[in-house]
C-alpha cells in the first residue's frame, strides 16, 4: 500500500474540509466492519486499524462508507464515492469541488445541540443566546461556505 490514501488520511481530510481539529475518536463503517485509530478507548467500537486499508480498496466493494466523528455527539457522515476520475496531473492534495453550509461548531452537542444552538441564536431574548454568541467568538452564519477556505485547509493536510 505504499503511496496509497488510506482511511487514516481521509479523515483528516474531512476534517480540514470540516473545519474541525480532529480531536475527537472516529471510526469508517465499511459493510459490517469498523475502522479506526488503533485506541485502547475505541476497543469496543474499532475492529480494525484505519491505516491498514487505502482508500481505493474500501471503495472497491462499497460506493459508500459511513464516517461517525466524536462518538459522544455522533456526527455522522455518508461518504459516497460519486465517480473516479484519472489525472496526468498527479495532485498532491484533495481538492474539494463543491459544498454548501457552514460546518457545525465542534463539541456543540452533536445534531441535537446544534438545532438548539441555532434556535438560540436566532433569537437575541434567548436566555443562551449572549453565551453561545461568547463561545463562538461571534455571529455565526450556518448558510456560510467558503470553497477557497477549504480547500486551503485541505491542503495542509500531509
Amino acid at each position: 500500500m505504499p503511496g496509497a490514501v488510506h482511511l487514516g488520511k481521509l479523515d483528516l481530510m474531512v476534517q480540514a474540509a470540516m473545519g474541525w481539529t480532529n480531536s475527537h475518536l472516529h471510526c469508517f463503517r465499511i459493510g459490517k466492519l469498523s475502522y479506526g485509530p488503533v485506541d485502547d478507548l475505541a476497543d469496543d467500537v474499532i475492529d480494525r486499524d484505519e491505516k491498514t486499508l487505502a482508500v481505493s480498496e474500501a471503495f472497491e466493494a462499497e460506493r459508500r462508507l459511513v464516517y461517525e466523528y466524536d462518538f459522544g455527539d455522533s456526527w455522522e457522515h455518508d461518504v459516497v464515492l460519486e465517480d473516479r476520475l484519472t489525472t496526468r496531473l498527479g495532485l498532491k492534495v484533495a481538492v474539494c469541488l463543491d459544498g454548501q453550509n457552514a460546518c457545525p461548531p465542534e463539541d456543540c452537542g452533536g445534531p441535537g445541540g446544534y438545532r438548539s444552538m441555532l434556535e438560540s441564536l436566532a433569537d437575541p431574548s434567548d436566555d443562551e443566546h449572549d453565551s453561545y454568541l461568547a463561545w463562538l467568538g461571534g455571529p455565526f452564519d450556518p448558510a456560510a461556505f467558503s470553497l477557497a477556505e477549504a480547500n486551503a485547509a485541505l491542503q495542509r493536510v500531509r
